[in-house]
């Protein structure tokens, strides 16, 4: 087993990493919630039928009363109204401050049940068990946890860290390929912000087969990054900003195409490229390195670019929780493996994107 510890004063918590630890899920989570007697367990319909029985199963080997709380697959389901069903639920399950709530399936699960566990009560523990090549990477590890509004994604939520998060790397077998490459956008992300090494690791495994044989390295090697991340800048004001490369540019991508069009993996993709290209065109950033991630993402399947409109862009720009007023940080490349942060008027920034060959 792969471990590791997300170093919080007063909120620390483990990783785990291992092949069948779904299995074991009850003895690990009663080691942390050594009170709880309940434990609400939220999962998606295509999640169900695949792996909620044997974490159920050792969930009640180890003493646990669970119920389970499937909500349709989506991201229709991050959304006040499903927030609220679930909050009546748990209180219908009868639980109490001392149990806790376990999300058990892909970002969308962790991010809702996740919301759902920081405001029942007043706050209830919460474990993730993340079942997505991107919710392993990504969104099971830092605590941020929200729903989405009419106007945006991820506008209300909050900071909030599970007490444990299990990763069975066996999950990611029944993901379909498309599902799997979406989540590797994330993992190429943190090869080009933190570690050069890394990203060329990762160029040469360009197939499913490749990766999947060094998955629990890659894995390890993502979440380490991210805990270290997390660990100094918990609140995202600063270092935890680096984590967006890409994301800025990804959100007019998934606004352009409806949250329908393009999946949050591939509008990261075309994201970072734009974000290398704006990089250069703006100095800092080696010519050479844009063709770089074009390469990688290129042959893992994944889109370099996305046609999107002025109108989008600034929506995606105004919305964008890294602006403070009429400026915004931007995650720039001044290397490959280092990400810095350039603080920029907004409108500034929009004119350079109307600029990008493309748009």
């Amino acid at each position: 087993m792969k471990t590791l510890t997300v170093a919080l004063p007063g909120r620390e918590y483990s990783i785990l990493i291992e092949r069948g630890l779904l299995a074991q899920a009850g003895e690990r989570v009663r080691a942390v919630l050594p009170r709880a007697r309940k434990l609400a367990v939220v999962t998606d319909r295509n999640v169900e039928p695949l792996y909620s029985g044997p974490v159920l199963d050792s969930l009640g080997a180890s003493g646990f009363e669970v119920r389970l709380f499937p909500v349709p697959a989506g991201e229709e389901s991050k959304n006040p109204s499903q927030l609220a069903a679930l909050w009546e639920g748990f209180m219908d399950f009868g639980l109490t401050r001392t149990d806790g709530v376990a999300a058990l399936g892909g970002g969308v699960v962790g991010d809702l049940a996740g919301f759902a566990a920081a405001t029942i009560l007043r706050g209830v523990a919460f474990i993730q068990i993340p079942t997505t090549l991107l919710a392993q990477v990504d969104s099971s590890v830092g605590g941020k946890v929200a729903v989405d509004l009419a106007h945006g994604k991820n506008l209300a939520g909050a900071f909030y860290q599970p007490k444990l998060v299990l990763m069975d790397p066996c999950v990611l077998d029944t993901l379909p390929l498309p599902v799997f490459m979406d989540g590797m956008a994330e993992v190429v992300k943190y090869g080009c912000i933190w570690d050069r090494d890394f990203f060329d690791f990762l160029a040469a495994r360009p197939s499913r087969e490749a990766l999947m044989a060094d998955i629990e390295h890659i894995l390890y090697t993502c979440c380490d990054i991210k805990r270290q991340v997390v660990a100094e800048d918990e609140l995202d004001t600063g270092l935890r900003m680096i984590l967006n490369f890409g994301h800025t540019l990804g959100h007019a991508y998934e606004l352009a195409g409806h949250y329908a069009q393009w999946s949050h993996g591939q509008a990261v993709a075309a994201g970072m490229c734009a974000a290398a290209k704006l990089g250069v065109a703006l100095g800092g950033t080696p010519v050479d390195l844009p063709a770089q991630i074009e390469t990688v993402l290129s042959a893992l399947g994944l889109p370099t670019q996305i046609s999107c409109a002025k109108e989008d862009y600034a929506a995606a720009v105004g919305l964008d929780k890294k602006g403070a007023g009429t400026e915004i940080t931007l995650i720039l490349l001044d290397q490959m493996g280092r990400a810095v942060p350039c603080q920029m008027a907004k409108s500034a920034l929009l004119e350079q994107l109307n600029a990008l060959p493309g748009r």
